[in-house]
């Protein structure tokens, strides 16, 4: 089996150096929703005095707008979340996830499906559809194109995901998703399978994101134990929501947030993520907000915090 390699760096006292990391996907400029994301997660790194790391999750160049990449970067260093070493680029890692692919596949855990969305059992709102297995014995129709699906059913019973605000957080993966996609039939690998690998190959500890990724939690952490590779922190953070209660994003034509409006906006969103600015640094440059917030850094503070509106 080709194991995924994990580059997992060690401090003087041999425990592993905190890591965390933002990965947007380039289909937009960032917005107040993704940035709120990257702010808890680069907060929460600095807090521990680890690296924060950024990725970009161009692996779907269908759906990339041009210019997008560059432009979410632009707008993290206009507020002040500096990064650590390289960019990693989902785009130039294909080579990585194929060889992460191919050692499951060793294990028999892989296999090719031609079912279409539309195939597949409704699903209730909000949630993924089931997928029943139809093709785990063989694909169907073996001259479609074919996805690569994973044995969910081999692991049966609840998975456990340990969020640092929510708790414990269950899921029976095989009930209730069924065998997911590693790769789709456009050849496009899927989201599961690239965020696992990479998260271990950038020796990422530590995952800050929205609570809408927190259902994903329990494949991902599926797809480590296949793979060998170690366990992560959560921290899911309340949404920020639009006007109707949806959250912010890019489909839904969110506002891209503004770095001519960066001091504003900084105020507001630590706000949001339960630190109370003093009125001596409300409004000034992020420069001086960031090192106060550093050190105010506390996630209990977000407890009780179901949704939040745009700043």
């Amino acid at each position: 089996m080709n194991a995924v390699k994990s580059s997992t760096a060690t401090g003087t006292t041999g425990t592993a150096e905190p890591r965390g990391r933002f990965a947007p996907s380039p289909t937009g400029p960032l917005h107040a929703g993704s940035l709120y994301a990257a702010l808890g997660s680069w907060l929460d790194a600095r807090a521990a005095g680890g690296a924060w790391h950024v990725r970009i999750e161009d692996v779907d160049r269908a759906r990339e707008q041009p210019g997008a990449a560059d432009s979410i970067l632009r707008t993290l260093d206009a507020f002040g979340l500096h990064w650590d070493g390289p960019v990693l680029r989902q785009s130039d890692r294909s080579e990585a996830y194929a060889d992460a692919l191919q050692g499951l596949n060793e294990r028999g855990l892989v296999y090719p499906c031609s079912c279409t969305r539309g195939e597949l059992p409704p699903a209730a709102p909000g949630e993924d559809a089931r997928y029943p297995g139809t093709c785990r014995t063989g694909p169907r129709r073996p001259s479609d194109p074919l996805a690569l699906r994973f044995r969910a059913s081999q692991f049966p019973g609840a998975v456990t995901a340990m969020d640092r605000l929510a708790g414990p957080f269950e899921q029976d993966v095989a009930g209730t998703v069924g065998d997911f996609v590693l790769r789709r039939k456009d050849g496009f690998w899927a989201y599961q399978l690239a965020v696992v690998v990479d998260d271990a190959s950038q020796g990422i500890t530590d995952v800050v994101r929205g609570r809408d990724l927190l259902d994903n939690t329990p494949r991902q952490i599926l797809l480590q134990r296949a793979l060998g590779l170690p366990p992560l922190r959560y921290l899911h953070l309340p949404l920020i929501t639009g006007p109707a209660g949806a959250k912010l994003s890019k489909s839904a034509g969110s506002p891209s947030a503004d770095p001519r409006a960066a001091a504003q906006l900084m105020t507001a969103l630590l706000v949001r993520l339960g630190l109370p600015v003093p009125a001596d640094l409300t409004g000034a440059p992020v420069a001086d907000q960031l090192p106060w917030a550093v050190s105010a850094w506390n996630p209990d503070r977000l407890a009780g915090i179901v949704e939040v509106s745009p700043p």
